[in-house]
């Protein structure tokens, strides 16, 4: 079974299970805001991606040729080119301070949007909340995709004022 097919299959058989017995919540439908590249609204309820965090839409960064580029909106450029408007089934792990569901999100096709996210390079493995998506991490960096090409901050750096 390839990777990407087991971990859609474990995370439905979790969907299905928590949704009979009651333990987790589940979201399903369209994509119809991308807010940055970590949150989009789907079936209505705002969610945040766990295990990842990806530029923040101001944030800036340095490209392999020295140049500074809007790293941020390249990631939310590139979780839409994810997810398009289609029909996205959540697993809702908790709720955020802000009030946006935390959860992992997988596309029709069973593609996890959180780990394409890490592996192309386009956000970081989330470590203090998880490290579900570190060997993904670890590959974009080794391959030097995405933000990995140059050199960046860390997004939760960005957002204490530390730029």
């Amino acid at each position: 079974m390839r990777e990407g097919a087991g971990i859609a299959l474990v995370i439905l058989l979790a969907v299905i299970i928590g949704a009979v017995y009651g333990w987790q919540e589940t979201l399903a439908g369209p994509v119809t805001e991308i807010a940055d590249g970590d949150t989009l609204t789907v079936a209505g309820d705002r969610v945040r991606l766990h295990g990842v965090d990806a530029p923040e839409r101001s944030q800036r960064c340095m490209a392999s040729n020295g140049q500074r580029y809007s790293c941020g909106e390249s990631a939310t450029r590139h979780l839409a080119s994810l997810v398009g408007r289609e029909e996205l089934r959540c697993a809702v792990i908790d709720t955020d301070r802000y009030g946006r569901k935390v959860a992992r999100c997988m596309t029709p096709a069973g593609r996890d949007v959180g780990r394409e996210l890490v592996r192309s390079g386009m956000a970081v493995a989330y470590r203090r909340y998880s490290e579900i998506y570190v060997p993904d991490e670890d590959s974009a960096r080794a391959a030097r995709r995405g933000l990995w090409q140059g050199g960046f901050q860390m997004p939760w750096e960005y957002r204490t004022g530390r730029r």
